[in-house]
Parts: C-alpha cells; structure tokens; sequence
C-alpha cells in the first residue's frame, strides 16, 4: 500500500491530541443537495470577537471547484482536478482574492511506493515547495522543502520518519532547519471500543526546552467519544463528542491550568450540523 503524503506522517498521533479541542464557541451548518453541491455556513466566537463564513463547493465527477468567504472579506477559490491525467496525479489551483500574489499550482501524486506533493506560486518571484515520502504502509521517510526563489534561499527543509504496523505508528520528525525534533506514537487499545493512547515529545536544541503531552480516547457507545490530555506544563484539557445523527456532531471541551486552577479554567462549545 502506498505510503501516503508527506503531512500524513504522525497525523494519527496529532488528530488524537489536538483535534476537536476548543475553547470557543464554534456553529456549523452544512446542506447538501443530490447534485453535488453543498452550502457550508460557520461562525466562531472568540472572546468578544465573531467571525463568520460561508464556504459554497460544487462537485461534478472529477473536478471539485471550492468558494469560500470570510468576515474579513477575503475570498478563497480553490479547483481540484482528480486523476489529472493518470491515475493517482491530482492537481489543486488555489487563489485568495484580493491578494493577487496569492495563487498556487499544486500537484499530488500517490504510487505504490510513493506520494509526492509539489506546489509553485504564481508570482514573479514565487515560493517553491516539494514533499515527498518513500517506502511502504509499515516504513516510510520524507522530505519537505521550501525555497524561496526572490532570495535564493531554502525556507524550510525538514525530514521525517514513519513506522507503522496495525496497532502501533511512530513517527520522527526533524523540523526548523533541524532545531527541533518531534517524536510521537499511536497506540490503538482496543479495536472494538476505539480506545486508544497516545504521546508527542517535542524538543527544541537551540533554547534546550522540551514539551511531553500525553493523550487518549474511549467510545462509550457508537456515537459517543471521550478524550482526554495532559502536557508537562500541567495543562489538562478532555472532551465529550456525541454524533446525535449522521454526520452531525456536538463536542463540548474544557482546558485547565492545574497550577492556577481556580483562574483558568476554559470551556469551548461545538455544533456541526449536516443534511
């Protein structure tokens, strides 16, 4: 099996310890209709601050042309084309009006033993990015690559390794210019019950500082999953996320300093509506 993209190293291990926790209020709705196109309105509310958007996506065989509108009126258009050309070649064109220089060409190509990511902007003096991963499903490296074609220097170069067997990932990344290391694993428990644990170790050589955090998650019912996750700064943070119909999801989530528990407590409120 192939290998997959360069950002899919170590994504087990970051959905299980970031994804869905919040500590704002956030609202989405989405409808759908048979002919391919669906209408996505959000908001968030962060301290005092609200921020919208409306997010329109046509799909038709192929091609996947995605609208989507802010609050603080930038526009982002982005065109897929699937199996451009041959199979496993995908190409993304993506631009951010009224930011002319926004625009990117982007080419993904996943092979047996191999997934590549490359992508250009489209400006005179453009940034240059390449990715790759090499190997299989149980063991894989990559590279990720940025140069800057206005200076002539390379903006980021980071490397990965992968490991993968059915019930464990690990993963090593080297990233900023190899000033820091993060090393992460995934363990799935229990298949049945979804319950899994996880931890990220992440190290910086420059200012000799190190970051642990620990995670896990447990399905109570088919529709129900709890999560939890504590670093060694004693930031503890768990989350209840109930699928009340298809699609449709509402996750409630708190954050604490167990330091300074009586002044820190955060709680954040999630609906994702789907029809």
């Amino acid at each position: 099996m192939a290998p997959g993209l360069y950002a899919d190293i170590g994504k087990k291990t970051r959905d299980l310890l970031y994804k869905d926790y919040n500590t704002h209020q956030k609202f989405s709705v989405t409808t759908c209709s048979p002919h391919g196109v669906a209408i996505t309105a959000a908001g968030t509310r962060k301290n005092e601050s609200i921020f919208g958007e409306l997010q329109t996506q046509i799909k038709n065989k192929k091609l996947t042309v995605d609208v989507k509108a802010n609050s603080e009126s930038d526009l982002l258009t982005t065109i897929t084309v699937d199996e451009f050309g041959t199979s496993g070649l995908k190409s993304i064109l993506s631009l951010v009006v009224p930011d002319q220089r926004s625009g990117k060409l982007e080419l993904q190509y996943l092979h047996e033993f191999a997934g590549v990511n490359a992508s250009i902007g489209l400006n005179p003096n453009p940034m240059v990015n390449f990715s790759g991963v090499f190997g299989s499903k149980a063991l894989s490296v990559g590279v990720d690559v940025s140069f800057d074609t206005a200076t002539s220097n390379f903006t980021k170069y980071n490397a990965a390794l992968s490991l993968t067997n059915p019930d464990l990932i690990a993963s090593l990344h080297l990233n900023n210019h190899g000033d820091t290391m993060v090393a992460s694993y995934y363990h799935l428990v229990k298949h049945h019950s979804g319950t899994a644990v996880g931890a990220e170790l992440s190290h910086s050589f420059s200012r000799n500082e190190s970051t642990l955090i620990f995670g896990s998650q447990h399905s109570l019912d088919p529709h129900t999953t709890v999560k939890a996750r504590f670093n060694n700064y004693g930031m503890a943070s768990a989350l209840v996320q109930h699928q009340w119909r298809p699609k449709s999801f509402v996750t409630i989530s708190g954050e604490v300093d167990t330091k300074a528990i009586e002044k820190s407590t955060k709680v954040g409120l999630s609906l994702v509506l789907k029809h």
